[in-house]
């Protein structure tokens, strides 16, 4: 099974622009993976409760609780009867509120029964931490075309508001023209206030908060941003937008940027294939051509751990179907470890080292190859 796309025809190239975080490339280590839990059920996401504790996202509709290196039998949250799962639906993503530890909030992306439309909705832990109650209260539906291109990623951000990417609704080419179209939801990165207003407010900054387009939107332009992330360093968003046949990109994100998709895949033109207007749109920071078995970029963080010290600095991300994990720093990406891991995802613990999600049913950890 495989959630974003088949592998197309071999070559490479790099473009990187000058917004690449400051570490010199020819100072990294080698690094490795050690694993941290197996047999899991089709994991897509990894993240910390602002604790100890990792919670894993398994995309048939649960979410699993890792504590010590043990993998709880019981899971933290099991809404699969609530989600259509396949392909490229199911539970998408998870937020902890950055409350948590004292509201238990935390929120959910997933795709619903019986119409795979996207479902945004709120929990809280129960009065055992180690499950979830069952009550769900949902703060946006968002009617899907068709079945692929859902996005999922849920996050907070250094300002306290959640976070949400859309894909473009799916099918090829963005047929629908939804990701340029600010009056749609789909293509988007939007941001919402979950602490105020009925079911959620928005933030007064929001680039048509007051009119002009959907209020919701921060972001749009984007055809599948699967993963996104806040560096913990600079406040900075970063995206992977999976692309159409030819260019997977990285994007530095803005509150009301538009990031070209459908006029452009990458840096280059979509539609039309030549000669599109580029005036007002964003380039990605980098973007490679998939091929020879890369497919779909899988967006990360920006390493600020301790394992690996070369890598502070380093943004890290990886392709779903190569399994290659790469470094982009100072102007420079480059192969950091080739793995045999179909990477549904990137994660971030509490302390900011990395892991790295493998649909087959893994977490694995980032590390120094030393260590």
């Amino acid at each position: 099974m495989n959630p974003f796309r088949l592998p197309g025809l071999l070559r490479w190239l790099l473009f990187v622009g000058a917004a690449a975080p400051a570490t010199t490339a020819g100072q990294i280590e080698p690094v490795t993976l050690e694993l941290v839990v197996a047999g899991l059920d089709n994991p897509l996401y990894v993240t910390h409760a602002r604790d100890d504790r990792l919670f894993v996202v398994e995309q048939p509709g649960r979410i699993r609780s890792v504590q010590g290196g043990r993998l709880l039998d019981r899971p933290f949250l099991d809404i699969s009867s609530r989600v259509s799962f396949g392909g490229e639906r199911g539970l998408l993503g998870l937020a902890f509120h950055p409350d948590y530890r004292t509201n238990g909030r935390f929120f959910v992306n997933y795709t619903r029964r019986p119409d795979g439309a996207t479902v945004v909705a709120e929990y809280r832990v129960s009065a055992d931490p180690n499950v979830a109650a069952p009550a769900e209260t949902v703060l946006l539906v968002v009617p899907q075309p068709y079945p692929n291109h859902n996005g999922g990623m849920v996050e907070f951000g250094p300002d306290g508001f959640l976070y949400i990417g859309l894909g473009d609704g799916g099918a090829g080419g963005d047929p629908g023209n939804r990701a340029q179209n600010t009056f749609e939801l789909l293509g988007k990165i939007l941001r919402i206030d979950v602490d105020r207003g009925a079911p959620y407010g928005i933030p007064p900054d929001n680039p048509f908060a007051t009119g002009g387009g959907r209020p919701e939107i921060f972001a749009w332009g984007l055809r599948n941003p699967w993963r996104f992330s806040f560096d913990r360093g600079s406040g900075a968003l970063w995206v992977g937008d999976v692309g159409q046949n030819s260019w997977e990109e990285v994007d530095l994100v803005r509150r009301g940027g538009n990031y070209g998709w459908r006029i452009m895949e990458g840096a280059h033109c979509f539609d039309p294939r030549s000669g599109c207007r580029t005036a007002g749109l964003e380039l990605p920071v980098a973007e490679y051509r998939n091929g020879g078995g890369r497919c779909s970029v899988i967006g990360g963080y920006v390493y600020r751990g301790s394992r690996v010290p070369s890598l502070a600095g380093t943004y890290i991300y990886g392709d779903y179907c190569s399994g290659e994990i790469f470094g982009l720093a100072t102007g420079a990406q480059r192969v950091l470890l080739a793995t045999n891991l179909w990477i549904s995802s990137f994660g971030e613990d509490r302390a900011g080292e990395l892991y790295v999600v493998g649909l087959k049913g893994t977490v694995h950890r980032l590390t120094g190859a030393s260590k």
